[in-house]
């Protein structure tokens, strides 16, 4: 015999066998094979460090003990804890309370004493290692080792008795070998031989079909066959395998999937007891299921066009699959385990179709959801993307609700980093149209703010409310229009200081959990701070605030002195025909109008934008007809005083215009009258017609003056007013331009220049050229009345100069030719007088119109123009229209609509 080697792993087992137990080597040769097996065997470990697997296990428990709710509390619970990362070992605080909530009276499964566990022999039926006794270096510890040196002499390792890890936990260690029992009677020694494959599952597998000899017990009981049970009827076990293969969309051999009816199906050939067809029916839908997301996912994963947002769903479906995946591993290994032990035995570790339509009850309403959810998410992208998922998370289902959170929190990520880069940096890279601001790369600076960016609506995110939509749209628009526009190089870091932006599905699930809260401070303070610094850039740099008033002054007449000289100097130029003016001149007499008033005052870069505007002429126009002032407006402020308000400015300048003439004409009327009345006392025949002329001037005066009390102070002032508190409680650009544009349709609608006034303002351009040819007829009346009493005073100063020369005052011939031309002055008389009145006529008849449209408009402003336009009812008593009250048009009005 050799000298051994005292240091090789058998003797060094040997040894330590001999110490533990207190024997000798003869004695321990039982306790030695066994420990050889130990050492040689593939043990799986009995703990694995997988938290997924100790959290499946307690709702298993949880289960088994009827405790459903509780089960699904400690589900929710544990998911919460998954997404919080305070606890870093959770696999080992979900294993403590496993393990403390084992039943301390039931007996361990664990070996408790090693030492009386070494102590007692092995039976020698219980295990297929040879009996060596005098030889350890001779026995082999592994598997290669082992078959070549037993070439075929050595049995299986008998590892289907020792504790394997399963779904279920550890399996028992033998009894036979735990401490205290009582060893077994031994029976004759068995010699085996191995199969062609010396591989550890080829050996696993050889405990399957072996029959025990001796008296000893085996420790796991075959399947009888039911009483119901045909013939050829499959066993469950097939159909396990074929159910695991089905949850991955795979067909199985007796379960397919039938595209007429799209659906799996049981092949109708197959014998199958009717509760194992309904379970494993029921079963097969997991992989309808897993198939309807799997095929939206390969589908949309390269398809571009989908974009970012629709990417980050399709990998968040993908990290549920991979999870659903997960779990069917651990049931693949499972079922591997149960393989190599035997396939024919059922124990409570094994895998049935009951226990598995247990396990899958979660993770099949978890694809419920993602396959409704992927029906409904069909055709949609970015924001509508994000909305629809967001509106499947309102349910009072609490697992369900945090899925679609998750979800929720990976699709609405990229949306929030295209936010936050448009708030805080003024960018907007959105290749695929995600995002619910959309830029025209088609407008041009000048139209930046109006029409270069807008809002669109179908992609915003059900959980951003439409307020909060502008002022992501308002934020980003002011920082560009400040770079472009206003040519501001202000970083924006410096104009609102940017917080911590989405980078990951975390940031954006804790944003997305407290919408009216830290997201809405985030775009509020960006909204405040970014359109308070563009407001003080536009009043600081550009004037803004000065622009405005300058508009109030000049283009709505509000600087009474710089307009009534200006009128006074443009009155020669402006009596002539359109066709005879020049611009130049027009403007040359606007500067002395501006030198010689308060207007001089101005700013200097509002005064160098005030110039003279003449309108397209037409046949028979005077200056009065086409002259207009106009106000230039370029760079940003053109962005509140835009084309089309400078249009409506056009508007009311002429329209108020033509009213300050009338004052104006009236007013010289008035002078000519007061002037003329003392010089036309000597001619008694005049009295009448003078008369008839100051009537009518005075009903057009006091028409006059009330239009322009209702114009100035009823519209002018008053919308100014409104205009003026608004755009001080401005917050933004936006509120300044709706507030000028309420101005400007207000000033237009009240000062009867919209379609709806259009019948009012013919009848009150009528009562204008009224007063022009009232003045036409006055001044032709005086004209001829002074030249008559010119020649009366000089027949009379001729009369009297002959006199005192001694001579005869007249011949009978000159007075015969002074009766004759006074008799012809006379009979002009009576057509002046009729002019006078059918100029009368004309003009009360278009008053009692105008008066008659006024009380039947729906302005009540308009209405009470009438009353104080009419307020000795003198109009009211020449037309049956106006006698109607007040009270019973509004009731008439009322009842025709």
């Amino acid at each position: 015999m050799a000298t051994l080697d005292q240091k090789s792993p058998n003797v060094l087992l040997q040894s330590l066998c001999c110490r533990i137990t207190g024997k000798s080597e003869a004695e321990v040769a039982h306790q030695f094979q066994y420990a050889v097996r130990v050492i040689g065997s593939n043990y799986a470990p009995s703990i694995e460090r997988d938290e997924f697997l100790v959290s499946e296990k307690i709702k298993k428990e949880l289960l088994k003990q009827r405790r459903e709710a509780d089960a699904a509390l400690f589900s929710e619970l544990h998911r919460k804890l998954q997404t919080q990362g305070v606890l870093k070992h959770r696999w080992s605080v979900l294993y403590l309370l496993l393990s403390l909530s084992e039943d301390p009276r039931k007996p361990s499964s664990r070996v408790g004493n090693y030492g009386a566990l070494f102590a007692q022999a092995l039976q020698r039926d219980a295990h297929s290692t040879p009996f060596y006794c005098t030889r350890p270096q001779s026995l082999a510890l592994g598997y290669g080792e082992r078959s070549a040196a037993l070439s075929g002499s050595v049995g299986t390792s008998g590892i289907s008795s020792l504790g394997v890890y399963t779904l279920n936990g550890p399996t028992a260690t033998p009894q036979s070998l735990l401490a205290g029992q009582p060893p077994q009677p031994v029976g004759s020694r068995l010699a085996w031989a191995l199969p062609v494959s010396s591989s550890p599952s080829s050996a696993l597998a050889l405990p399957a079909t072996r029959l025990p000899l001796g008296p000893a017990a085996p420790s796991r009981v075959v399947r009888p066959r039911r009483d119901g049970d045909a013939p050829g009827e499959v066993s469950e076990a097939l159909l396990v395998r074929d159910i695991l293969y089905v949850f991955q969309g795979i067909d199985g051999k007796f379960i397919k999937m039938s595209a007429q009816d799209n659906c799996y199906k049981i092949d109708s050939k197959v014998v199958l007891c009717k509760s194992l067809r309904d379970t494993s029916s029921r079963l097969a839908e997991l992989g309808w299921l897993h198939n309807k997301v799997r095929k939206y996912t390969d589908a949309r994963s390269l398809d571009r066009a989908f974009g970012l947002v629709g990417q980050s769903f399709c990998s968040s479906l993908h990290q549920e699959l991979k999870e659903y995946y997960r779990l069917l591993s651990v049931l693949h290994s499972q079922l591997q385990v149960e393989d190599d032990q035997g396939v024919t035995v059922c124990t409570e570790s094994s895998l049935t179709l009951r226990r598995l339509l247990v396990w899958m009850y979660d993770p099949k309403v978890r694809l419920k959801t993602l396959a409704a959810l992927v029906d409904y998410c069909q055709g949609r992208k970015g924001g509508e993307l994000a909305s629809a998922v967001h509106a499947y998370g309102r349910t009072g289902d609490p697992q369900m609700r945090a899925l679609v959170q998750h979800i929720l929190s990976l699709v609405s990520n990229p949306i929030l980093n295209f936010l936050y880069r448009w708030i805080y940096d003024g960018e907007l890279e959105d290749t695929y149209h995600e995002f619910f601001v959309a830029s025209d790369p088609n407008v041009k600076t000048d139209r930046l703010w109006h029409d270069k960016y807008s809002l669109r609506k179908s992609m915003i995110p059900s959980f951003i409310t439409m307020d909060q939509a502008r002022k992501v749209l308002l934020i980003g628009k002011s920082i560009n229009f400040l770079h472009q526009v206003c040519h501001d190089r202000t970083p924006p870091g410096k104009i609102t200081a940017a917080s911590k932006s989405a980078d990951t599905p975390k940031d954006a699930a804790e944003l997305l959990s407290d919408l009216e809260g830290a997201f809405q401070e985030k775009i509020d303070a960006a909204y405040f701070d970014t359109s308070k610094y563009l407001l003080n850039v536009l009043n600081r740099n550009y004037l803004l605030l000065e622009h405005l008033q300058a508009m109030r002054r000049y283009l709505l007449l509000g600087q009474g002195d710089f307009i009534r000289h200006l009128m006074d100097l443009l009155k020669p130029e402006l009596a002539r025909p359109a066709t005879t003016l020049y611009q130049h001149n027009l403007t040359g007499i606007l500067e002395t109008a501006v030198r010689a008033t308060n207007a001089q005052y101005d700013n200097a870069e509002i005064l160098k934008r005030l110039d003279v505007r003449l309108l397209e002429v037409s046949p028979g126009d005077t200056g009065w007809d086409v002259f207009s002032l106009d106000y230039h407006v370029d760079g940003p402020i053109a962005t509140v005083f835009t084309r089309e308000c400078m249009g409506h400015y056009l508007r009311v300048f002429n329209f108020l215009w033509r009213a300050k003439r009338m004052e104006y004409t009236l007013t010289d009327i008035w002078k000519g009258q007061m002037c003329n009345a003392k010089l036309l006392k000597t001619m008694p025949e005049l009295s009448g017609v003078l008369h008839q002329c100051h009537i009518l001037a005075s009903e057009m005066v006091h028409f006059i003056h009330q239009m322009q009390y209702y114009i100035t102070f009823e519209v002018l002032e008053c919308s100014w007013d409104e205009l003026w508190n608004k755009v001080q409680q401005a917050q933004d650009l936006d509120h300044i331009i709706a507030a000028h544009d309420v101005f400007l349709d207000s000033v237009i609608s009240r000062c009867l220049l919209d379609n709806n006034s259009r019948s009012l303002l013919n009848q009150l351009r009528a009562i204008f050229d009224q007063i022009i040819e009232f003045q036409s007829a006055q001044d032709s009346l005086y004209r001829s009345a002074l030249e008559e009493l010119a020649l009366r005073l000089q027949y009379e100063e001729k009369k009297k100069q002959r006199e005192e020369e001694g001579q005869w005052g007249v011949t009978a011939e000159q007075e015969a030719e002074e009766k004759r031309r006074i008799q012809d002055f006379q009979e002009t008389i009576p057509k002046m007088r009729s002019q006078l009145r059918i100029l009368t006529h004309f003009y009360q008849s278009i008053v009692q119109q105008f008066l008659v449209l006024l009380m039947t408009s729906t302005d009540e402003s308009l209405r009470f123009l009438s009353f104080r336009l009419d307020f000795n009812e003198h109009y009211r008593a020449r037309e049956p229209r106006l006698r109607a009250s007040l009270g019973a048009n509004r009731g008439r009005r009322m009842s025709n609509i």
